[in-house]
């Protein structure tokens, strides 16, 4: 008996090794990661980019649901991409909160050059090996002009890193984008980048998927959770503009 307890208590233990640091629980930082609201061109499908363009009523909508989702869930900051689109979806949150969203460069979501506020159906019709390529794989195929998927991912994961690191046993909100995301948890869950559009088909407006990061330790503890469904009848509306951008970039609906 006295060695079962023992063998029982080694493996619990190696189990448990790489989460423990001097006998301690290391310091896991739980990010909450959150697709933009809906944009303008979401009905059509169209890839979005780094183009920057607005929400529409319901991603507003979307954004204030977002905001009441987020009381109560010990969120000690909030994060968000520089893109209009990512920053509106941020700010309710953050005021609901009382906090201040810090606008990450490397959030921004990826460059799909060639592919930049076109649906697949149009780049098909102009160039079907071009788009077959993609559906192949998007990393060896991206599109002309784009940044690689990989390379998106690298600058993702850095920065979700770095708030991790920023923030070590705490919880950040993450607003970002649907193709940056998923890359980024290909990358953190050693799935191959160029799977993103198979392994995470979408990510939905405003949902919620969480990770838990402690250095290069990821976990994915849930996966594309709604937060449209919740009520927003008691939830202000941010103190910001509406938005007056330009509707000449893209976004993507399902698969971008």
């Amino acid at each position: 008996m006295s060695d079962a307890r023992f063998n029982t208590r080694d493996v619990i233990r190696q189990w448990l090794r790489p989460w423990l640091t001097h006998g301690r629980p290391r310091m896991t930082a739980r990010l909450l990661l959150v697709r933009h609201g809906e944009t303008v061109w979401h009905a059509e499908n169209r890839y979005a980019g780094t183009s920057d363009i607005a929400l529409t009523e319901r991603g507003h909508r979307q954004a204030r649901a977002l905001a009441h989702w987020a009381r109560g869930r010990g969120i000690d900051a909030v994060a968000c991409s520089p893109l209009s689109r990512a920053r509106r979806t941020a700010e309710p949150a953050a005021t609901a909160l009382s906090l201040v969203p810090e606008v990450v460069e490397d959030l921004r979501e990826m460059d799909f050059g060639w592919g930049e506020g076109r649906t697949l159906a149009e780049m098909e019709a102009e160039d079907p090996a071009a788009v077959r390529a993609f559906r192949d794989d998007p990393e060896t195929g991206a599109f002309p002009g784009s940044e690689r998927p990989g390379e998106a991912a690298a600058r993702a994961v850095a920065a979700l890193r770095r708030l991790a690191a920023a923030h070590p046993d705490r919880t950040v909100l993450v607003v970002a984008h649907n193709s940056l995301l998923r890359t980024a948890l290909c990358t953190l869950l050693g799935i191959p980048v160029g799977r993103y559009r198979t392994v995470f088909p979408r990510l939905d407006n405003a949902a919620v998927t969480e990770i838990g990061v402690d250095g290069d330790r990821t976990a994915l503890r849930s996966l594309n959770v709604p937060t449209e469904t919740v009520s927003t009848a008691n939830v202000p509306a941010a103190n910001v503009p509406t938005d007056t951008v330009p509707t000449d970039g893209a976004t993507g609906g399902s698969r971008p």
